[in-house]
């Protein structure tokens, strides 16, 4: 079997990747060594960012469909709520999607998976990788049946979307460091009986523990995400859920009755990522490079990303538009990506669940009063929003990245969101392609690109001639009229207040 492109693993990452291969027209194989898609619900959370990439290939609002926003959060602390504060719409006049979608990654995983089959493509479920190698001309992977044969698979490039055991990173030499967290996690998926309305999110914050009720579709049914105090050493398989929800019991101090269990599941967390993400024509993705504390749902949404980062350089290479300094970007955007993640999330989780005396105090008795009126300020919603959807994060000091303008927005930021004529830009932004972006005045005439380019580069990039008003200005920061080149995943490649064409020629011909 040849392909172009192997995807080792068919959870949400690997799943999402084919996806976009489809989208730019890679041929690609994708296998797994279960059955099917989780029944699960797992991650739940789908941040802004996601739904975005999902807009492009019509699923964001089928997507929605199956989930709920997270509409508030309600803290608890001592079996009493200290405060409350509105999380619908935090993200307004930032992303078409201003909220948290909460969704099960079985649902969200089938949904992937059907639009696979509508596009004519189909998982190799039952297969798992066990050896490959690679050259200069491409990769050989021997992969084997549930019935024990073998067969082998010949690519072009292979994307190891196999999770925090990643076949792919341990055969390909990258190491994994970081740390395991000295806390033991549960997860249940549960149906509680109590006063609380199905709305909001409740966090409830004791002195050593944080516990998370997350309300899902259905009656009464919560995602309850918690953590066992320090010295809690038990295996992870010999707790009992009884156990668990003694504990939540003690954490919380509410009254409440949890009257049936879906699943449940105990483990340790480790915060840890590659030394590089990719190592000649193999490439890891999500929980394969990186895996970090639960805090802020950023898990899924990030291997989504970087699937979404790749997909695009793997389909120039493929079509000998660019090569290998087009796929060295790959690590160059993705890892300080990762690295910053990780103390991100650290630093979350270090706050929602230490207990040293002042963190302590400070999340139980200040924090609760204070959220609420602290989201009410526009300018902490501009913090904390990007932060937490991933609509904030750049490439600045990408390679990829040319700036000629020094606007609020630069290069290597994602293309700021907003509305014309009461539609979002982003629709005009979904094809597959390198987008020219021309932002006059009407005061500056705006010359034509090189025949040579046109032809070169046809299908596979397009302009258009946005106007240049009040929403444009405010969202750049800028009076001064400007273009800028999008790249396929619309970040913003290159960006100038110099209408020159010169400048498109050199940053199409430095991808190859």
């Amino acid at each position: 079997m040849e392909t172009d492109v192997l995807i080792v693993g068919a959870g949400p990452t690997g799943l999402a990747l084919a996806c976009q291969l489809i989208r730019h027209g890679v041929d690609f194989v994708i296998i797994d060594a279960k059955d099917a898609t989780t029944p699960f619900s797992r991650a739940i959370g789908v941040q802004a960012r996601t739904l975005e990439i999902y807009e492009q290939i019509g699923l964001a609002d089928k997507l929605i469909a199956l989930g709920k926003p997270a509409e508030k959060v309600r803290m608890i602390a001592g079996g009493e709520v200290r405060g409350e504060a509105v999380l619908k719409n935090i993200g307004a006049g930032m992303s078409a999607y201003p909220f948290m979608l909460v969704v099960e990654q079985g649902k969200h995983e089938k949904l992937l998976y059907d639009n696979i089959r509508d596009h004519g493509h189909d998982v190799n479920w039952g297969q798992h990788l066990t050896t490959f190698t690679q050259d200069d001309s491409g990769v050989t992977a021997t992969v084997a049946k549930a019935d024990g044969s073998e067969h082998v698979i010949k690519c072009k490039y292979l994307v190891g979307c196999d999770g925090a055991k990643s076949l792919v990173r341990h055969e390909l030499g990258l190491t994994f460091e970081g740390d395991t967290v000295d806390r033991l996690f549960y997860v249940a998926d549960v149906q509680i009986d109590w006063d609380f309305s199905h709305d909001a999110l409740q966090v409830c914050l004791a002195t050593h523990t944080l516990t998370a009720f997350f309300p899902m579709v259905g009656d009464n049914r919560y995602r309850i995400v918690g953590t066992f105090p320090d010295g809690h050493d038990a295996n992870e398989g010999d707790i009992l859920f009884e156990q668990i929800e003694r504990q939540i019991e003690a954490d919380t101090e509410l009254k409440l009755d949890i009257s049936h269990v879906n699943w449940f599941s105990v483990y340790r967390v480790h915060s840890r990522a590659v030394n590089a993400f990719s190592k000649g024509r193999c490439f890891v993705v999500g929980d394969a490079a990186q895996i970090h504390t639960p805090a802020g749902g950023q898990g899924m949404n990030t291997g989504i990303q970087d699937g979404y980062n790749l997909a695009w350089k793997l389909a120039l290479s493929c079509k000998a538009k660019a090569g290998d300094k087009l796929l060295a970007t790959y690590n160059e955007e993705r890892l300080p990506n990762a690295r910053r993640l990780l103390k991100t999330t650290d630093r979350l989780f270090e706050f929602g669940a230490s207990d040293e005396w002042f963190i302590s105090f400070v999340r139980t008795h200040i924090f609760p009063h204070v959220l609420g009126l602290a989201l009410s300020f526009d300018a902490v919603k501009k913090a904390i929003f990007p932060l937490v959807s991933q609509i904030g994060i750049s490439y600045r000091d990408s390679s990829l990245s040319d700036d000629h303008a020094g606007f609020r927005v630069r290069a290597g930021d994602r293309m700021p969101w907003f509305e014309i004529d009461g539609c979002s830009i982003y629709d005009r932004l979904r094809e597959p392609k390198f987008h020219l972006l021309l932002f006059p005045d009407g005061k500056i005439e705006v010359p034509l690109l090189p025949n040579e380019l046109m032809r070169e580069w046809s299908g596979l990039a397009d302009t258009s001639i946005i106007p240049f008003d009040d929403k444009v200005k405010e969202a750049f920061g800028t009076n001064e009229p400007f273009f800028v080149l999008l790249r396929p995943d619309n970040y913003i490649g290159l960006i100038s207040a110099e209408f020159s064409p010169d400048l498109i020629v050199k940053y199409l011909k430095n991808l190859a």
